[in-house]
């Protein structure tokens, strides 16, 4: 019997791909948190015997999305206090 979609490690390397093309498309770190932990459920995946269930799987990929947007909050963050402010106007 074959196993189910989700336990597909090249889908959800796919799946990341698709959501860091999103990222570039409309940046703000949200996709790219999301692209970085289904890379790494991907990667789960290929290790012989990890069989979760959907369930499971999905809290995975949850948890590792969660972790890897706020590391990049903390890497990406203006100091804090810090306010951007423009001193030149682009029609100058």
């Amino acid at each position: 019997m074959a196993d189910p979609f989700w336990l597909t490690w090249w889908i959800w390397l796919a799946a990341a791909l698709a959501l860091a093309i999103l990222e570039v498309a409309l940046p703000g770190f949200i996709f790219l948190g999301f692209a970085i932990g289904a890379a790494i459920t991907g990667l789960l995946l290929v290790i012989p015997g990890f069989v979760p269930s959907l369930s499971f799987l999905l809290l995975i990929f949850a948890v590792l999305s969660l972790v890897a947007w706020l590391i990049l909050r903390r890497m990406f963050a203006r100091p804090h206090g810090q306010v951007k402010t423009f001193e030149h106007d682009i029609n100058d």
